[in-house]
């Protein structure tokens, strides 16, 4: 059995990650993976449940984080761990660096108080388990915050979060920044290229990595 594999895409509101995750998806089924597809908040009824009152219901930055952590235990217990225990690849649309970001760098949230709470909800357990579960590939879609702006205001009516100002986003940036330094599971991509360009860093870096041909 091929061993798990966890990737996860990042990105302040209007990077564009979620538009290459159906080409992403495809280039792995391609090299004979079998693919899991999820997201965060989100991926089990419950987790979906919270994801709706995080984005839409007023709430003070702990309240906020506690949900959020909330629908990631649920998440990995149902379908995360599961799926890497049987050797499937894991690409899910956020993780906790979205977290550090957005409730830490966004908010100003204790940084503390969030890496306590990621050590309960991401203690590996099971028998030669240890340490906490993090993804083996996190792509970065840095965009500087001003352009993300522009992409969101011909979007969807905003959620409380892409309805937030400039400044918050720059905050978001920072947090993103300061997450993956020194972290080598990071590949930053520039995602103020166009949309071909970008997806190009996205395969370049996928074969740095040995994970596609």
């Amino acid at each position: 059995m091929s061993a798990g594999l966890f990737i996860t895409l990042e990105g302040i509101d209007g990077a564009g990650k979620s538009s290459h995750l159906d080409a992403l998806e495809a280039l792995l089924r391609q090299g004979g993976r079998t693919v899991v597809r999820t997201r965060e908040p989100g991926g089990t009824p419950l987790a979906e449940s919270l994801r709706d009152l995080v984005l839409t219901r007023a709430m003070d930055a702990l309240t906020e984080s506690l949900l959020v952590f909330a629908a990631r235990r649920d998440h990995v217990t149902q379908v995360i761990a599961p799926a890497l225990a049987r050797g499937e690849v894991v690409l899910c649309d956020r993780f906790t660096d979205a977290t550090f970001a957005y409730q830490g760098g966004g908010r100003g949230f204790d940084a503390g108080v969030l890496q306590a709470l990621e050590g309960w909800v991401q203690a590996q357990e099971g028998e030669g388990a240890h340490g906490l579960l993090q993804p083996d590939l996190t792509f970065w879609f840095d965009l500087p915050p001003d352009v993300a702006a522009e992409r969101l205001a011909s979007a969807r009516v905003p959620d409380r979060f892409e309805a937030q100002p400039a400044e918050f986003f720059r905050r978001v940036a920072a947090g993103y920044a300061a997450r993956a330094a020194g972290q080598p599971r990071f590949e930053r991509i520039d995602a103020a290229q166009p949309r071909e360009q970008v997806w190009a860093q996205v395969e370049a870096a996928l074969r740095r990595r040995g994970l596609a041909a």
